[in-house]
C-alpha cells in the first residue's frame, strides 16, 4: 500500500512540475484545486508543493469561493460578497463568467477574483481591466500548452485541476536484498 501511495504522489508531483515548467520566468503560480482523492487530501496537497505549485487552499476557511450558485442565490455578487463578509473574515475569491461580472466583483472589494473557462482574447481584456489591482486567477481545461499561453497574458494564479485528478502515476517497484 505505501508503495502504490508513493507511486501517486510521485505521479502527482511530476504533472505539477510540468505545469509549473511552462510558466517559468513569469510570475504565475500553479495552484491546485479542490479535487482531490477521499482520504488522501493531505497529501496530494504535500504533493503538488513538491513539485513546485501552491495549494488554492487547504480548507474552507482559508478562503470564500464564491461560485455561479451562490451568486444566483443572493442575487448579486455584491450581495453574496456581502454575506460571506457578515460571517467570515476569510479572504473572499468570486467566480465569474464575462466582463460585466468581473466588474461587479472588483467593486465588491473581492481579494481574488476568477476567471473559469474564458477564451484568452477576454483573458487578455480582463488583466488591462484589472490591472494588477485584484489578483486574477484563470481555470479551466488546462494543459501545459494552454498554461504557457494565459500566463503570458499577466495573470497571477493558473489553478489546473489535472493535476490531482488526471495524473499518471509513476511506475516504481521494491526490491528487497537477502
Amino acid at each position: 500500500m505505501a508503495l502504490n501511495i508513493l507511486q501517486r504522489l510521485s505521479g502527482i508531483a511530476t504533472i505539477t512540475r510540468s505545469f509549473v515548467e511552462a510558466v517559468e520566468g513569469t510570475g504565475v503560480k500553479i495552484l491546485d484545486t479542490r479535487k482531490t482523492s477521499p482520504g488522501l487530501r493531505s497529501m496530494e496537497k504535500y504533493a503538488v508543493r513538491m513539485g513546485g505549485g501552491y495549494n488554492h487552499r487547504l480548507n474552507l476557511s482559508e478562503m470564500a469561493l464564491i461560485k455561479e450558485n451562490h451568486i444566483a442565490l443572493a442575487g448579486s455578487i455584491k450581495e453574496a460578497v456581502k454575506r460571506v463578509k457578515s460571517q467570515s473574515n476569510a479572504p473572499i475569491e468570486v467566480e465569474v463568467r464575462n466582463m460585466e461580472e468581473l466588474r461587479e466583483a472588483m467593486d465588491a472589494g473581492v481579494d481574488r477574483i476568477m476567471l473559469d473557462n474564458w477564451e484568452m482574447e477576454s483573458i487578455k481584456q480582463a488583466v488591462l481591466l484589472v490591472h494588477k489591482r485584484i489578483p486574477l486567477e484563470v481555470s479551466g481545461n488546462m494543459t501545459t500548452e494552454k498554461t504557457k499561453k494565459v500566463a503570458k497574458t499577466g495573470v497571477d494564479f493558473i489553478s489546473v485541476g489535472a493535476i490531482t485528478h488526471s495524473f499518471k502515476s509513476l511506475d516504481m517497484t521494491l526490491l528487497q536484498e537477502r
